[in-house]
């Protein structure tokens, strides 16, 4: 199958987002201005206020989900940016491949494996590029800590630990339940999983998880809190806890045979990043100022789009993390420890990835939105 669009290496690929929130106007609208192979070309949103006004903004007219199907065999567009909830990823990413669109999609990929496998389907049986938002793919900061382990600098990596919170305010889309897509592990649990993948260079085998809850009416359908331990080959032990109802914190840690890695705000997209390796009592320590890390995912997907590359991550990647998320939360339920099947063989991120662009220097005006500590 075609295409909607026949992109070439000297044309522009053109975006349309969908679904107008806080992540997608904080951020995934505003770095658009900072990509030279990309364009944005229409917005999708059922709130009108939000049509009219970031319509107005950024010059793209604005359609309701109604019209999705309609506009993409339009020939209008070359790929979507999907910011919608979790529950909805999967729908709006196979109406897209069957019309020949490509995908760039927030993750989670999606709520369940099999969700993840139609997508996977969708895009392989219309031949267009599928690629879940791991915006720290691209980040230095991130892929420099992979090559200083795969360079054997602090001996074996052995542990990893690390934690990740914010305070999320009642009625946010994240308290969802868990079975929608909701709760800490899918929304923050997500970014330790997939840095321990990437930094153990692994897939785990076996998680165990608890989950806490404060007693607040906020978390009747979503946990508060998670605490997982998931086991690695060679007995590797990564460990995390994800968090809706404590200061936000962003934070890993990875333990070798000769020395330690340390980042601080290892998480973020805002805001200068620390690492710190210590050997031998001795540390050294490297910031990193704040990038677009939205803008630098956005170039390198329409990149793949324009010359045909493969982009990593992948579905794949994103089925990966999904899996494992599904078995946390399995085992948070229980208090059992949940075996996992071996994986095929994954496409890891590199410092080759790396893609550096400005920061934002304004934070948008939110229209009928808030972040999710509840801020508009």
């Amino acid at each position: 199958m075609t295409n909607a669009h026949q992109t070439n290496s000297k044309s522009k690929v053109r975006y349309a987002v969908i679904g107008l929130g806080w992540i997608a106007q904080e951020t995934v609208l505003p770095a658009f201005a900072h990509t030279e192979n990309s364009e944005l070309v229409a917005l999708f949103s059922e709130d009108e206020v939000k049509r009219k006004e970031l319509s107005e903004k950024y010059g793209v007219p604005a359609f309701t989900y109604e019209e999705y199907e309609a506009f993409l065999r339009s020939g209008a567009v070359d790929a979507v940016y999907i910011a919608l909830p979790n529950h909805l990823h999967c729908e709006y990413t196979v109406k897209a491949a069957n019309a020949g669109v490509h995908i760039l999609c927030e993750k989670p990929m999606a709520v369940t494996e099999q969700e993840c496998e139609q997508m996977i389907r969708a895009a392989k049986d219309n031949n267009v590029k599928l690629m879940i938002a791991y915006r720290l793919h691209f980040d230095k900061a991130n892929m420099q800590a992979v090559e200083i382990l795969k360079s054997g600098k602090i001996g074996e990596p052995r542990i990893f630990n690390s934690a990740f919170s914010q305070k999320v305010a009642e009625g946010n889309v994240r308290l969802e339940p868990i079975s929608n897509g909701g709760g800490t592990v899918y929304d923050m649990g997500i970014y330790c999983i997939n840095a321990a993948r990437y930094l153990f260079q692994d897939e785990p085998t076996e998680v165990v998880a608890f989950c806490g809850k404060n007693g607040e009416e906020r978390f009747e359908e979503a946990d508060e809190m998670t605490s997982a331990i998931l086991r690695f080959p060679g007995d590797k032990l990564a460990t995390f806890t994800s968090s809706f109802g404590v200061a936000p914190v962003s934070t890993l840690q990875v333990l070798g045979t000769k020395g330690d890695l340390r980042m601080d705000s290892a998480y973020s997209y805002q805001g200068e990043l620390k690492q710190q390796i210590t050997i031998n009592n001795e540390t050294q320590e490297q910031s990193f100022p704040a990038g677009d890390q939205f803008a630098a995912e956005i170039v390198y997907f329409s990149d793949c789009v324009l010359t045909g590359k493969d982009p990593e991550p992948s579905g794949e990647e994103g089925l990966a993390d999904v899996r494992i998320i599904r078995a946390i939360n399995a085992s948070a339920q229980t208090g059992k420890p949940v075996q996992l099947h071996e994986f095929r063989e994954q496409t890891r991120p590199t410092g080759e990835q790396v893609i550096q662009r400005p920061p934002i220097e304004e934070q948008p005006d939110l229209v009928h939105a808030a972040d999710p500590s509840g801020k508009s």
